[in-house]
């Protein structure tokens, strides 16, 4: 896959609890030269991505329920509004895994679609769609919860479903890929995400299905 291409669909992401405004002006100014897909940044720092990138391409992602997913529906929901009036155009949420370990896939369904309603209902002052994404933490998953996962947020109006945090004990793999994939079909992405650190670690996910591709890494990728 050509290097320009694949940095196109590449999430460029700094989600560190230490990250400061010059790392965070910093991704920014690579995610402009390079032509990623998104920022990732920390929801603090939304206003200031969305003032580094503005007039750009690159649009600006940010983190909702992170990392551990187990806020309540109303937190979440009134975290991504705040952070889409503040200048995020997409939005990648945790799910209550808690939920998901008890099969409580109704609930599981209501809090997507609480965001998904949410982030909606924000007055951005143009047509833009904003885009949600949902983070499924796989490598705490099995097969089974993985699917049930995929297709509550399918059914909640989900954009992308994606992999992990990386801040779980492990990130993306083929397998999760290529059966999120298989579950959503092509009328959702899927964000492969979480220690794709080289070239040919991006490729593997790609080739097994993802749409996009989140890690901090992106510079060294392309280069």
């Amino acid at each position: 896959m050509d290097k320009k291409e694949l940095a196109k669909i590449i999430d460029h992401t700094n989600l560190n609890a230490c990250a400061k405004e010059e790392d965070i002006k910093k991704l920014c100014d690579e995610a402009l030269k390079y032509g990623f897909a998104s920022c990732c940044v920390n929801p603090y720092y939304v206003p200031f991505a969305a003032q580094q990138l503005e007039g750009s391409n690159v649009k600006v992602c940010t983190v909702i329920g992170f990392p551990l997913g187990s806020n309540s529906a109303d937190d979440k929901a009134g975290q991504a509004a705040s952070c889409v009036a503040e200048g995020a155009q997409e939005v990648d949420m945790v799910i209550n895994l808690g939920l998901v370990m008890d099969g409580k896939w109704d609930e599981v369904y209501e809090e997507i679609f609480a965001v998904r309603c949410a982030v909606n209902d924000v007055d951005t002052g143009d047509d833009r769609k904003i885009i949600l994404k949902v983070i499924l933490e796989t490598c705490y998953l099995n097969d089974e919860q993985i699917i049930e996962s995929c297709r509550c947020a399918k059914k909640a109006g989900a954009d992308f479903v994606k992999t992990s945090t990386g801040f779980g004990k492990g990130g993306a793999d083929v397998h999760s890929v290529e059966l999120m994939r298989k579950t959503v079909g092509d009328e959702l992405g899927v964000k492969a995400s979480g220690g794709i650190r080289t070239y040919e670690d991006a490729v593997a996910m790609v080739n097994a299905g993802a749409s996009r591709i989140g890690c901090s890494s992106g510079v060294q990728i392309v280069s």
